[in-house]
């Protein structure tokens, strides 16, 4: 099991959100939350067993998939 880091870079332009600050800080917050780079920092904050983090991976995996389906569905306007 190799232990990488990925490097992540975070970054809006003014010119993006036409010069509007709180639409920056907005869509700033959302990319860090997309990439969970705040969640990993809270997640590495303590030590964590490893049957607890599959546990959570398990649980994460399968409401993004119930996420998934729910979409699908919408998209198909089945219920």
């Amino acid at each position: 099991m190799s232990r990488t880091r990925r490097a992540v870079n975070v970054e809006v332009r003014l010119e993006e959100v036409r010069g509007d600050q709180n639409r920056l800080i907005r869509k700033f917050m959302k990319k860090v939350k997309k990439e969970r780079i705040l969640e990993d920092y809270l997640d590495k904050r303590f030590y964590v067993k490893p049957s607890v983090k599959k546990r959570r991976a398990k649980i994460r995996a399968k409401a993004t998939a119930r996420k998934a389906e729910a979409e699908r569905n919408k998209q198909l306007d089945i219920r």
